[in-house]
């Protein structure tokens, strides 16, 4: 009856990363550390993570003499999160009594 949830997006800080992604053209490691409110360290396992995944791109380079990690998401990123919220929604119907035809 419930299809599978992507377990990839269905941690808490991978689904904020492509969440933020989804909205945006591409953001630098900075704005996602501040936006997700994690560490640095962890939040550089998820990028390793979602970036393995092909979900997003990952680009690393230096800016005057700042090293920089930029991240945009992918058409299979973009498809993954719509399923994956497509999945939540079919959850939510089914709690809230409705029948999913």
């Amino acid at each position: 009856m419930f299809k599978d949830l992507d377990q990839l997006l269905h941690s808490q800080q991978r689904l904020a990363v492509i969440s933020l992604l989804i909205s945006v053209d591409e953001a630098d490691f900075v704005f996602l550390r501040e936006k997700t409110g994690t560490t640095a360290g962890n939040l550089s396992v998820h990028i390793d993570k979602l970036n393995e995944a092909g979900y997003i791109e990952v680009r690393k380079f230096i800016d005057g003499k700042r090293p920089r990690t930029v991240c945009r998401i992918t058409p299979a990123g973009i498809d993954a999160f719509e399923s994956y919220v497509q999945t939540l929604q079919e959850y939510i119907q089914v709690k809230k009594g409705g029948e999913k035809t």
